[in-house]
């Protein structure tokens, strides 16, 4: 049985990245762990994505917006390959959007862990990786026998990191736990809103993407240590001890003073001014981070009571006064338009931002230099944009590699390249149901 040549994966070889060498298994779906795992293969990583064989990541669906397939997916005439072991593709209508941020730089591969075959390849595959990652309920992989001890076993050097909404202990350890949720009951939504308005959620899925990097640095930091020790170690990342985490300054003011903290829309509890606020024709951000800077500002908008009233002399008194000092810089930015007022700011040494839209984000001077938007050719979706990594590398080549992967789309690969199956145990693996192999016609 030999396969379509087509079928094979394209690696790229000449991107030489801090973690090239390192392979990754990734049983993660949804945000917190696929971002995780997109950052280590940003690093040069590789990173073979296991997913359902029939829906895959579950993010695939969440749309829209999708990007549309530009050219007709699979074999037109369906299953091509001999022996019926290739099937033709789920027909989804392209590449959801959200697939898309978290899921670049690796392989996908379709393999159903219900079938004893399916999870004999996953525990092959662990012996040959270097990091795994799943974000399953405590013991649920277990109970398929790829829990960490298992997987020790056949790999004493894994890094094995799980992912969970509360982690591996304590009483809410098997409760499912979704980014919101987590904003709410970890503290995040109580903070976060207008000071007379409901609790909200941020806009972006803050405490998936901060337990994802929490994550990513966490099996960096196993990888260094088994350097050392030459042994792996089981990973506990949760998003409630994450986001518990990330309350920063607030946490401490209630562990230090017992300030539970409050809602203040986009003010600062500590420091004034420090907000939105709006302009003639739209809002600008200020940032008087200390009392020099609130002398820039002042004399920038012509308002030199604002400094002489001894009420506003210093952050302290300011932020006594806050009510009534926001009150007049709100009136006194009410004259200006938000240009003519970064116009005078620029250059001041006083930190201020426009509120920009997502649109006017991607435009920004800054973002364009520093060429943050790439681009990568997917087979079928055609050119795609995605927000390239946020840190630069003076002698590490880092960045986007690959696109994100169609599902299963890289299987027989794998099974070939990296586990050196054979014609006859890939085909067994497949009738049995544990594998997937589908024809892209790539």
């Amino acid at each position: 049985m030999t396969p379509p040549k087509r079928l094979l994966a394209t690696h790229a070889t000449k991107s030489v990245g801090p973690l090239t060498g390192i392979r990754v298994l990734d049983m993660t779906r949804v945000l917190a762990g696929p971002f995780c795992t997109m950052l280590l293969g940003d690093l040069g990583a590789e990173v073979i994505k296991v997913e359902h064989p029939a829906r895959g990541d579950d993010t695939r669906a969440w749309g829209p917006p999708f990007k549309l397939y530009e050219k007709q997916v699979g074999a037109i005439e369906g299953v091509t390959s001999k022996g019926g072991l290739y099937r033709q593709p789920p027909l989804f209508k392209g590449e959801s959007a959200y697939y898309l941020c978290a899921n670049r730089n690796k392989h996908s591969i379709a393999i159903d862990i219900k079938v004893q075959q399916g999870r004999q390849v996953i525990l092959d595959l662990a012996k040959e990786s270097d990091v795994f990652v799943e974000n399953y309920v405590p013991g649920k992989l277990a109970e398929y026998g790829l829990g960490y001890e298992d997987m020790k076993k056949v790999n004493p050097k894994l890094i094995y990191a799980s992912i969970t909404g509360y982690g591996s202990s304590g009483p809410y350890a098997n409760k499912p736990g979704y980014d919101t949720i987590i904003e709410a009951e970890a503290g995040l939504m109580h903070i976060t809103g207008e000071a007379n308005g409901p609790p909200v959620k941020v806009g972006v899925a803050v405490t998936d993407v901060t337990t994802g990097i929490y994550a990513h640095s966490a099996i960096l930091a196993a990888l260094l240590s088994r350097v050392k020790s030459n042994v792996g170690q089981h990973l506990d990342v949760s998003l409630m001890q994450t986001q518990a985490t990330v309350l920063a300054n607030i946490a401490s003011s209630y562990l230090v003073g017992g300030k539970e903290g409050s809602r203040l829309g986009s003010s600062h509890p500590s420091i004034v001014p420090y907000q939105v606020f709006p302009t003639k024709d739209g809002s600008i951000c200020i940032g008087a981070g200390n009392d020099k800077q609130y002398k820039i500002f002042t004399d920038a908008i012509s308002r030199p009571d604002l400094l002489e009233n001894p009420k506003y002399a210093t952050n302290a008194d300011r932020v006594q006064n806050r009510d009534e000092l926001v009150a007049l810089i709100t009136e006194a930015l009410s004259d200006w338009k938000t240009d003519d007022l970064v116009s005078r700011l620029e250059g001041s040494g006083m930190p201020f931002g426009p509120v920009n839209t997502i649109k006017q984000t991607f435009e920004h001077p800054q973002l364009v230099a520093r060429q943050v938007v790439k681009e990568v050719e997917h087979p079928f979706a055609g050119i795609l944009k995605l927000v390239g990594p946020a840190v630069e590398y003076s002698t590490s080549e880092v960045g986007v590699r690959l696109p994100p992967p169609m599902l299963g789309q890289h299987t027989d690969d794998v099974l070939r390249r990296v586990l050196n199956y054979s014609d006859d145990q890939i085909e067994s693996v497949v009738r049995s149901g544990g594998a997937i192999l589908y024809d892209y016609n790539i």
